[in-house]
This record gives structure tokens, sequence and C-alpha cells, in this order.
């Protein structure tokens, strides 16, 4: 067996089921999780009303789909980038963009086709941080360094604190903007100092871009890394790879569909390791996402029902616990009156409503877990349960903090 395996950690919800194992939720109280940031607004009906289409489905179940995905889908997704990223010219889509089965699955294997094993590789990451780009590093042979992101540095990883001979070390690393957990867009001026750094020391950005089209000011859209290459004049998108998704931005975590899009270089080996890998989208599910993104009406809408439970649970719950709407995602990333693990316990004893402690979104470092004492509260659920969930809160609160 490969050896790395053993260093990999439990996953957040594993250690979240153990921690709340022989716990007895509060009697007569409906569950309610504000746990996993999995998107439960209804798929949009156009896209479903397409699964009745018998050809469609005949051609998906008898066709082996291409790895590099029909040229329509990588159209769709370069004109989307262009449009929603301002930039100059459509990434092309031979060479710049790839469909791929959800992001999750890419950001962990990009690791494994660009991260080349040495003893003193560094992988960077974001702490906290999703789960899937420490494994990623560690089944790389790449040592994780994490960058923590605190009240105090906006939720943004500061890159001005790296040495030289860590930045020389590098070989890769995960942003994630806007940032899981936090919600947090780091603007133009930081991607652009990151990319220049890249430049210098020849390492890789991957951006993890999938909570990009979740945002509270409709005016102003987050940037992204190929906006940023573009503004500091690498309009090749050296070093830099954006990945996004239709789960978040089109409620479809079930149709596992994203992308990943920038250095030509990069894109042509990556493409060759899936080649082997084997995680080709079926090819119903690329021409349903051919539609997705290519319409942005539904994204509107999806944004605007989030904002409305943002507006109501954070006005419910202002009464007795502070909770800022964040500037992106569908998060909110609160301190807890008790250690996080204590409070996560207490919100099931006392309202049977379940959250993500933050310690385990996070690792310990010399400066501290920069995930204590807070909690990850993803409001998914359908506005009435969001409502419901954060009465209860305000009812117990009391009993929760004693």
């Amino acid at each position: 067996m490969n050896n790395l395996l053993d260093a990999l950690q439990p996953y957040p919800f594993q250690r979240l089921n153990g921690l709340l194992e022989n716990v007895q939720p509060q009697s007569g109280k409906s569950p309610i999780s504000w746990a996993m940031g999995e998107p439960k607004h209804p798929a949009p009906d156009f896209l479903v009303a397409m699964l009745n289409d018998e050809s469609l489905i005949r051609e998906g179940f008898g066709t082996y789909p291409p790895s590099t995905g029909r040229p329509e889908l990588r159209n769709a997704i370069s004109s989307f980038l262009a449009h929603r990223f301002r930039l100059n010219e459509k990434p092309d889509p031979e060479l710049q963009v790839l469909p791929v089965s959800g992001t999750r699955e890419a950001l962990f294997s990009f690791a494994q086709a660009v991260v080349e094993p040495t003893d003193d590789s560094v992988t960077m990451m974001p702490n906290p941080f999703y789960q899937i780009y420490e494994g990623a590093a560690i089944l790389a042979g790449s040592k994780p360094y994490f960058l923590n992101c605190t009240a105090e540095n906006g939720f943004i990883p500061d890159f001005s604190g790296v040495s030289n001979d860590l930045w020389q070390a590098c070989q890769l690393i995960y942003i994630c903007t806007p940032g899981n957990p936090t919600g947090a867009v780091q603007n133009l001026q930081s991607l652009e100092q990151l990319i220049s750094l890249s430049l210098e020391h020849d390492f890789v950005i991957a951006s993890d871009e999938c909570y990009s089209e979740l945002y509270a000011d409709e005016a102003n859209p987050p940037p992204g890394i190929l906006q940023a290459a573009q503004a500091v004049g690498n309009p090749e998108y050296r070093n830099c790879i954006a990945f996004n998704s239709l789960s978040k931005r089109s409620n479809l975590p079930g149709l596992r569909s994203g992308y990943v899009a920038g250095d030509a270089a990069l894109i042509e080996k990556f493409l060759l390791y899936r080649t082997y890998h084997g995680a080709a989208m079926p090819v119903h599910h690329q021409v349903i996402s051919t539609l997705a993104w290519s319409d942005e009406q539904h994204v509107i809408d999806n944004r605007a029902t989030y904002r409305l439970k943002f507006a109501r649970v954070t006005e419910i719950l202002s009464t007795c616990w502070t909770t800022a709407i964040p500037a992106a995602g569908f998060y909110l990333w609160p301190e807890t009156p008790i250690p996080d693990q204590d409070f996560a316990v207490r919100l099931i004893q006392e309202t049977n409503v379940k959250v993500l402690p933050g310690s385990l979104l996070s690792r310990d470092t010399n400066q501290g877990n920069p995930g204590a004492n807070r909690v990850r509260i993803a409001l998914v659920a359908t506005e009435t349960e969001c409502i419901e969930a954060a009465e209860r809160i305000v009812n117990q609160w009391q009993r929760l903090i004693r």
C-alpha cells in the first residue's frame, strides 16, 4: 500500500460524526443541518427538462465521453470566462479550457500531475481550507504549508510573511476565493501580487473559484485569477489555473461538472494525466452543462435567494449573536461564545441544529488554530428551515452558552 495514505487526516464530517455520536438531540424538534455545503435549492427547470430527452440519454449511455470534453462545452465555458471576468479575448477552447467531473476530483488530481515529489517540495494553502488541498499535496509527495486566514488579515492569506526560501520550495499553491468557509474575496491587487511571486519563483497557482457566482453585491462580482493575470500583462495565464463548477452556481452538485482553465502548457499535461486517470464527464452531462454555462438568469435568481436568507437569518440572530454577512459564498463564519466543538454539541442537544466546528476545518500552527472558536454555518437549506433554525438558537441562547 502507498504509505502516504497513513498521513491523511479524517475528513471534517467524519470527525463531526464522531463528536456527535453519543449526543442526544433535542426531542420534538426535526433536525436541521447547517453543516454540509451541499446546495439544496432546486435545480433549474430547463436543465431538468433535458432529462426527458430520450435521444440525449441514449447518446450519453451509449458513448464513451471524450476526455477533452465536447467542443460545444469548451466553447460555452470559454465564453462564460471571457464575459464574467472581463477578459480581452476568450481563452482558447482547444488549449486553455478543460471540462472536468466536478472540481473536487480536479483539485485533487491536479497536484498529482504538476508536483514533482522531492524532499523539500512545499504546497501552500489557506488555513482553514477545503481538505482536498491537503490530501492532494500529501499524496503528491509534497509537504502542506498553511497560511492562516484570520479576522486580523481579513481572512485572506498574507503572502508578505512568506520567506524567499519557502517560495523557492513551493511548487503549487491553492487559493480559494471567495473563501470556504470565510466568504472573503481576494481583490485584484492581492491576486496580482501572487502572480508576480509565481512568475519570480516559478510555482503554480490553483485558484478554487467555486463560490465565485454567489456574491452579495450584484455590481461587484469577485475577481478571478485569469482576470488578474490579464491585468499584470500575463495574457497566456502562465502558472495560473482557475477551477470552477456548476455545483454552487447552478445548484447541480450531483451533475459533477466543472472546468479548469488557464495556462495551456499545464492544461496539456493535466489532460495527459486525465487520459489515464479516466474521469471524463458523461456525454449527456456535458450537453446539460453547455446549457448551464450559457445561461445567467438562473444564477442571478439563485444569488437573490441566498441574499434573502442571509438577511433574514442574521436579523434574527443579531439579538444575541453577531454574524456578519460575507462578501460572497453561502456560509456564515461567526465566533462562538464557548469552544466551537462544545458549542456544536450543545446546538444539537438544545436545538437539533447541526453546524461544523471551525477547528475541524483548520490545522494547528505556531500561531494557533484559526478555526478555533468559530463555526461554519451553511445556509443551504430552505428559507423556512433556516429561519426556524435561527429562531431555535435565539430561544435557547442562554442554555447554549451556560
